[in-house]
């Protein structure tokens, strides 16, 4: 799913030099755009961003076929990644209501995020009243700033201190003051405008802030860019989430129709599929940096993945005509970025963004859902494939990922540096700290399976008010028509002309016509869009 379209994204082409060094806050390198001829919020795709993914071609064999090596399964201590000392993000800080807590789930721990207003500062902690585990996240910001408890009203401050306990006798023990009563507060962080949280709470990480930070990415703080974030719910788990976006060659077929790629002059089938030559460079516990003949992508586990482009002169080799680079603007820049945080088994969550520092102004006038719309069913288009592989894939187990999969063409080469990743460094899978038994949960109905409500328009700012409005709309329509309708029948044929009449009955058609179609495109837009490849 770096078929994640880029509605907003012109053409792309790739530039610059990448620095191999690891310093603790990632720089990334910018690229160069073709312009685009047109632009629709609705069904527009950055065409060119995939195609150089769907038609790079180089030299470097990745050998996925070969069993991994022993050694990939057997770590020293030193080498081994924890899964508990990382910064997870929850939510971009764009989707979050400050009047309300809101509770999520990362690696099987079920917090809460709420807007403390007396530190002005976004706060997590267990979503868990230390009184009877009620989640404080069905809670409320009280005319204090605290957050209380609505099943018994208890009420914390930003640290987890228990201030208030209506039951407690005012002339009593202060009870609240014990231990007992303060709610775990996890360390938490804004930065590029989302919420971080590290997932222990004991207080020798109060301060883990000042010794390590969540990746950082320059241009999403750098006000010359704009990128739109979205979120969503994905009903199938982290590994095979972050592996799809690694795979650029799914793009033509599983999301046929939907995102235009870069096609061979001659074609061997109707999607235009054409082998793929990505390597690996660099793997270690901090992740892997693979190479491409437009691109770069890097790996910084556990969560981020992004793609940037090289310099036109760097693509090197005659792969690029001097006509095409003459063509591209330095100045123009632009990055794929994908945040894939582990929820439990069978579920992840995902954040995008695609900052660019050209054709900003479309931002500013078009609203984030219309660009949803079209990223929603890239989503949808490959859901029920992943899904389902995700379930045989734990049927053969995990760890034998590898001997289950044939992945022989070098187009795989990221998917397999993922695994040899996973494999050697992180345990072949997340560490759920025996949370969960390991099954899967039940496949819902397609229609549950494939909702957009639950899964991204509750927790989307713009969707949200977007999905309100329309159906605002909706029933505007419908009480226009039954109104002109009605203005028809009360009035005496003798007051109003045979043209005012047939002029006020075309409009109530025409109002209940378009109610109608309003309803349908609500349903398909913000509950369920079926997808159906056969009929593609």
């Amino acid at each position: 799913m770096e078929a994640l379209r880029i509605s907003s994204l012109p053409s792309l082409q790739f530039p610059t030099k990448f620095d191999k060094s690891q310093p603790k806050k990632l720089t990334i390198s910018g690229f160069n755009p073709r312009p685009a001829s047109s632009f629709s919020p609705f069904q527009r795709t950055a065409s060119s961003a995939f195609k150089t993914f769907t038609a790079v071609q180089s030299s470097v064999s990745t050998e996925p076929a070969n069993p991994p090596d022993p050694s990939l399964r057997n770590p020293t201590q030193e080498e081994k990644f924890d899964w508990y000392a990382q910064w997870y993000p929850l939510m971009p800080v764009c989707d979050l209501d400050k009047r309300v807590p809101h509770g999520k789930k990362v690696l099987g721990i079920d917090v809460v995020v709420w807007w403390d207003r007396n530190e002005s500062a976004w706060k997590v902690f267990d979503d868990a009243c230390p009184h009877r585990l009620a989640p404080l996240s069905e809670g409320r910001i009280d005319q204090w700033g605290r957050l209380q408890c609505v099943y018994h009203g208890w009420c914390f401050n930003g640290s987890g201190d228990c201030k208030f306990i209506p039951q407690a006798p005012t002339d009593g023990p202060p009870i609240h003051t014990n231990k007992k009563a303060c709610v775990a507060a996890y360390p938490t962080t804004v930065q590029n405008g989302i919420v971080w949280f590290w997932p222990n709470s004991d207080p020798q990480y109060k301060d883990v802030l000042a010794e390590k930070k969540p990746p950082y990415i320059p241009e999403l703080d750098d006000p010359s860019y704009s990128g739109p974030m979205g979120n969503r719910e994905i009903p199938y788990g982290y590994e095979v989430l972050i592996e799809n976006l690694m795979d650029p060659a799914h793009v033509p077929y599983a999301h046929y129709g939907i995102m235009q790629t870069r096609q061979p002059k001659e074609k061997a089938d109707r999607e235009g599929g054409r082998p793929m030559d990505l390597s690996v460079e660099k793997l270690d516990i901090n992740g892997f940096i693979a190479k491409q003949e437009w691109g770069r992508s890097k790996f910084l586990p556990p969560c981020v993945f992004y793609v940037f482009p090289l310099d036109p002169l760097e693509q090197g080799n005659g792969a690029a005509s001097s006509g095409e680079t003459k063509k591209v603007s330095s100045a123009q820049r632009g990055l794929l970025i994908f945040i894939c945080i582990p929820v439990s088994p069978g579920n992840s969550r995902l954040i995008w963004t695609f900052p660019r520092n050209f054709g900003i102004w479309i931002d500013k006038i078009v609203p984030r859902w219309m660009f949803h719309i079209g990223q929603n069913l890239i989503l949808d288009s490959d859901l029920y494939l992943l899904h389902v592989e995700e379930r045989k894939i734990m049927e053969a187990g995990p760890a034998q990922w590898q001997k289950a999969c044939f992945v022989p063409t070098k187009s795989d080469a990221l998917v397999v540096g993922f695994r040899k990743w996973l494999n050697k460094y992180a345990g072949g899978q997340v560490d759920w700290r025996g949370k969960f038994s390991g099954a899967l949960p039940p496949t819902p109905p397609r229609e549950q399976l494939l909702d957009r409500y639950w899964s991204h328009v509750v927790n989307c700012s713009s969707c949200s008010a977007g999905y309100k409005g329309l159906k605002v709309l909706e029933v505007v329509l419908q009480f226009a028509a039954f109104a002109l309708v009605g203005i028809v029948a009360a009035t005496k044929q003798a007051a109003i002309s045979v043209a005012a009449r047939t002029t006020l009955v075309a409009a109530a058609i025409l109002s209940f016509a378009a109610s109608k179609w309003l309803a349908y495109f609500i349903y398909k837009q913000f509950h369920f869009h079926d997808y159906n490849h056969a009929f593609r």
